[in-house]
């Protein structure tokens, strides 16, 4: 069994995680609606060659929350694990995970090398205007304790049918999801305006692997063919030293094993 350690942010905020193997040290950070626990099995695979940290993002799972919230507590309490792991760390960001990742790293974190999958940024004004809409129908339905209501919106921002949304909210999982419905406004922030931030990427010196799967997720159906693609390329043509990486065979949520063989390659490169 994997012990749960805990690391405290700038601002006090108790942050939990897991860490396991030995060697390098990665720290993963967990998109949407995630406590960690997706990122798990891929932690698994990893720690047969890193140290790896596996964290539950602020106001998720065991760790802690702080009000009100920034996008710079968020790069403190990376900035905390990375002292847990007493020098330079990789960071590895998946989906709007990765958007913090890259945030972490324009902030000059002392990060070693940069790995993300499938960061939801918009390149297509149509959409980016969905995405405004959708934050704004956001801070309504979570302002108005309407939990349920905040999860379908990001479900269909997400491409997600309403035969599947109808299927989420009768799954057992549906109230863990609840419980972490306010933490959709913190990826929303992390996002920022929804478009590349591209003067903030540019101060991104370090080795960075921009990747995506080279498959449409079932579960995203509904955004535009080439999404994270396009989003990708704009992220790689505006960081000095990124790496673009097709995955084959992979959806939005990869598996574990042939995600860790892409990541420990350019980790150790």
């Amino acid at each position: 069994m994997v012990r749960m350690n805990r690391a405290t942010s700038k601002d006090g905020t108790s942050i939990a995680y897991e860490r396991l193997g030995r060697g390098p040290a990665v720290i993963l950070v967990g998109g949407g609606l995630d406590d960690g626990a997706e990122n798990a099995p891929l932690a698994a695979e990893l720690a047969s060659r890193f140290t790896v940290f596996n964290y539950a993002r602020r106001g998720r799972g065991a760790s802690a929350d702080t009000l009100p919230y920034a996008v710079e507590r968020e790069i403190e309490d990376i900035d905390a694990l990375i002292a847990e792991a007493a020098g330079p760390a990789s960071l590895f960001g998946a989906s709007s995970g990765g958007a913090l990742a890259l945030e972490a790293a324009a902030a000059g974190l002392p990060i070693d090398r940069i790995a993300v999958y499938e960061v939801p940024y918009m390149t297509d004004d149509v959409v980016q205007g969905h995405y405004v809409q959708y934050v704004n129908e956001l801070k309504h339905a979570l302002g108005g304790g309407r939990r349920g209501d905040a999860i379908e919106l990001f479900m269909r921002l997400a491409g997600s049918s309403e035969d599947d949304i109808a299927g989420a909210r009768n799954s057992p999982l549906w109230p863990g999801l609840e419980a972490l419905a306010p933490t959709l406004a913190y990826d929303a922030a992390c996002l920022g305006d929804g478009r590349p931030p591209t003067e903030r990427l540019a101060r991104i010196t370090q080795p960075t692997l921009v990747a995506t799967g080279g498959v449409p997720d079932p579960h995203t159906g509904g955004l535009q063919p080439g999404f994270f693609d396009a989003a990708a390329d704009a992220i790689a043509a505006t960081i000095p030293n990124a790496e673009r990486l097709i995955i084959e065979g992979q959806t939005h949520v990869a598996d574990p094993a042939v995600l860790s063989s892409a990541l420990a390659r350019f980790l150790t490169d």
